[in-house]
């Protein structure tokens, strides 16, 4: 009996893996084929090197001129999941401390893509930012976990346009914030956010202040689409199919969430080119928000499917995480750039990156806010590795300190 349910079981897996009816991917890993109306410039494949050399001094020379204090600030914003709201939260607390630079360049992945825009706008932002990550919303984004992938594996299709992360993105993507947008693109900023194209299995980087340039339904509906896509973990939340064209042919690509091939990026890695030099970024002041830990104390996992993935899914998230930092570090020294981050400390209670409790966020984001409205948010990369090294969780931390220890005289920048 158990070996035909198992039969059975394995059966149905095979069926719900069979392809979905779409359109063809196109061809060419590095090709013309773009969404319809829009310019090929609106994204770049990370290993075209050529196309990314060739924009570079338009891109980052906007950069430089939107800077109206003189120096060129840099945000990151990592994927994390749930751990978005720590980021929403530093966001908040830097603009109540008014200690929250304009950002001339923001980046994000993920939970972090999902962050971007806001964090791109400004204070005047931050109540819906807040919303967005802690309000009833997100509480629906995972209620049965255990459900929710085994529907997905039996069913990867599913319906993109009707599941809880579209209906969030949609509802907060309005008219309203692509206007915004193409308003602060027109003076240089740039907003870029990460997918993972499955069909080549590379990251993609999509200008969405480009995208919002364009205006109307069209740039709100790839905005929009985008950012699903970069927050849509495979088995969680059905992947995205973006139409594109070439010449007379049509295609779709299937993208996903951004963080399985990178977690975090900045503009001195764009197309993973270590070695170009980007005379306009010297000097430079870069961020980056972890919205995850970059260590952990052991705690026991449970032998179920949802916990073992989970915990899977976020040791690998750390690894590439910790890549990524030392990648920026070289990138910082090698351009005279101050580097500075954050992240959810090592002794903060978090139990999973899927764990989308709206207290539990709330009180991450109500953490969050709290230090860095008291300066006591941004790391040296070295602070962060003793701070993690030095610390570690235990049963009887009820109110773990901020990532950054007071002292007198502590600032935020």
């Amino acid at each position: 009996m158990r070996s035909r349910l198992a039969l059975l079981w394995m059966g149905l897996l095979l069926a719900g893996c069979q392809t979905a009816p779409r359109r063809a991917a196109p061809l060419e890993l590095i090709g013309t084929a773009t969404p319809p109306g829009f310019p090929p410039s609106v994204r770049l494949v990370t290993t075209d090197q050529r196309t990314f050399s060739a924009l570079a001094p338009d891109f980052f020379g906007g950069i430089r001129d939107a800077a109206n204090d003189g120096t060129v600030d840099i945000l990151a914003l990592s994927g994390g999941g749930s751990g978005g709201a720590y980021g929403a939260g530093a966001l908040t607390g830097l603009s109540r401390a008014h200690a929250r630079p304009q950002f001339e360049m923001v980046t994000g992945v993920s939970a972090g893509a999902l962050l971007a825009p806001f964090a791109f706008l400004g204070p005047e932002w931050d109540a819906r930012m807040r919303e967005a990550f802690t309000g009833e919303r997100s509480a629906h984004l995972l209620r049965s976990p255990t459900r929710t992938i085994l529907a997905r594996l039996l069913s990867p299709r599913g319906r993109p346009r009707h599941n809880p992360l579209f209906e969030l993105v949609d509802h907060f993507v309005t008219m309203e914030m692509i206007d915004a947008v193409a308003r602060e693109a027109d003076k240089g900023r740039r907003l870029v956010v990460a997918t993972t194209d499955l069909d080549k299995h590379e990251t993609v980087l999509w200008n969405l202040g480009e995208i919002a340039q364009h205006g109307g339904d069209a740039a709100r509906t790839l905005f929009r689409d985008v950012l699903v896509a970069s927050a849509s973990v495979p088995g969680v939340f059905p992947p995205v199919l973006i139409h594109v064209r070439d010449g007379s042919r049509e295609y779709d690509e299937m993208h996903v969430d951004g963080g399985v091939t990178t977690s975090v990026f900045s503009t001195p890695l764009i197309a993973g080119i270590q070695s170009t030099e980007l005379p306009l970024l010297r000097g430079a002041h870069l961020y980056m928000i972890v919205n995850g830990q970059l260590a952990r104390a052991p705690q026991t996992t449970r032998y179920n499917t949802v916990d073992i993935l989970s915990n899977a899914f976020a040791a690998e998230l750390t690894y590439k995480t910790r890549e990524a930092i030392i990648d920026n570090i070289a990138a910082a020294k090698r351009l005279g750039m101050q580097f500075r981050l954050t992240e959810i400390p090592v002794d903060y209670p978090q139990a999973s990156f899927i764990d989308f409790d709206q207290t539990h966020m709330q009180a991450l984001f109500d953490y969050a806010a709290d230090c860095a409205a008291r300066g006591l948010l941004w790391l040296t990369p070295a602070q962060s590795v003793r701070r993690n090294m030095g610390l570690r969780r235990t049963a009887t931390s009820n109110r773990p300190a901020c990532p950054v220890a007071a002292s007198p005289g502590t600032a935020s920048r």
